[in-house]
């Protein structure tokens, strides 16, 4: 038996349950991980929420792990038991002390990045890969936004962002928060609960505005992102920390200058494991070379995923945070 977080109903963190299953065997392309770090992601909320739905309940629940490989199904040829991985996408239940996913979602892991590491910022920084070198490749010049700029995802963007050349403008809820973006290769900072976004960037920028904004906020912040962006730039709407965008007339594009507008998903991207492993080792190259450190600000037991959960929706937390199994 292994320890795993279930929940067999939607809603707040109390249904969150630390149960006792029998890990699955790996079928065929499948391999079962021992996992040593899982990372934590706004996306794990949504499931839990009910926002995203879940194949069946009761479910696990996140999809971000690393660890060593245990056991190997039927046709898998590049992973074997002993292999030190990671993974940031599969089947919900990475919330787990043995998590079992295709052998095609995980790669192997350098020896130089350790397990915390990984845990913290496989879905983040494969995250910060496609946003900042597919959905636009970023070659230096550019003036984006972006918001949470202090957050997991963000602070991985501040510093690959520094160092392609880019203007990243973050937008932080305290003085603190704009501190640590800053640190990490932020341009400047906008304190949302004391400034006007979009005027301050238009004074950044000289009234010229961004060429991309990258929002992870969703709702509340729809209309203001809109409004900081250039005739024919790109907006880049990549999570619903406030609640989906919905009712959108794509009339205002046009109305606000031509825009672009993209949705995009690490699964949209990571769709083949030659284009995983692509993206992967970029990653890796940014961390070995310590182009880009991972902040594990946070870590709570694997039992206390509800109150991790908490203080992430609560935005509480800096940089990463992960469960230990």
């Amino acid at each position: 038996m292994a320890k795993r977080i279930q929940f067999a109903r939607t809603g707040g963190s109390e249904v969150l349950e630390f149960a006792d299953v029998a890990p699955a065997e790996p079928g065929p392309g499948e391999v079962r991980v021992a996992n040593r770090a899982i990372g934590l992601n706004f996306i794990d909320i949504y499931f839990r929420t009910g926002l995203y739905p879940v194949p069946s309940l009761p479910s696990g629940l996140g999809t971000e792990g690393a660890g060593v490989v245990e056991a190997v199904g039927e046709g898998v040829s590049h992973l074997k038991p002993g292999d030190r991985v990671a993974y940031a996408q599969g089947p919900l239940g990475a919330y787990a002390e043995r998590h079992t996913l295709p052998a095609a979602k995980v790669v192997v892991l350098p020896d130089a990045i350790d397990f915390e590491t990984a845990a913290a910022c496989m879905l983040k920084g494969l995250t910060v890969q496609y946003l900042l070198r597919q959905t636009r490749r970023l070659e230096g010049g550019e003036t984006i936004l972006f918001h949470a700029a202090a957050g997991g995802v963000g602070s991985i963007a501040c510093q690959w962002a520094r160092e392609l050349g880019v203007k990243l403008i973050g937008t932080v809820s305290s003085p603190e928060k704009a501190e640590l973006a800053k640190r990490n290769g932020a341009w400047a900072t906008i304190d949302y609960t004391k400034e006007n976004v979009v005027e301050r960037v238009r004074e950044l920028t000289g009234g010229e505005r961004c060429d991309v904004v990258y929002d992870s906020v969703g709702k509340d912040t729809w209309e203001t992102s809109l409004d900081c962006l250039k005739p024919r730039a790109l907006m880049v709407s990549f999570g619903n920390a406030s609640g989906p965008v919905e009712g959108v007339n794509i009339g205002i594009l046009n109305q606000k200058g031509s825009l672009f507008v993209t949705r995009p998903s690490l699964n949209g991207y990571a769709d083949t494991r030659e284009r995983l492993e692509t993206m992967a080792a970029e990653l890796f190259e940014m961390l070995e070379s310590g182009k880009v450190k991972v902040d594990i600000a946070q870590r709570y037991p694997l039992a206390e995923a509800g109150k991790a959960q908490e203080a992430l929706q609560g935005r509480r937390t800096i940089g990463s945070t992960i469960l230990i199994p």
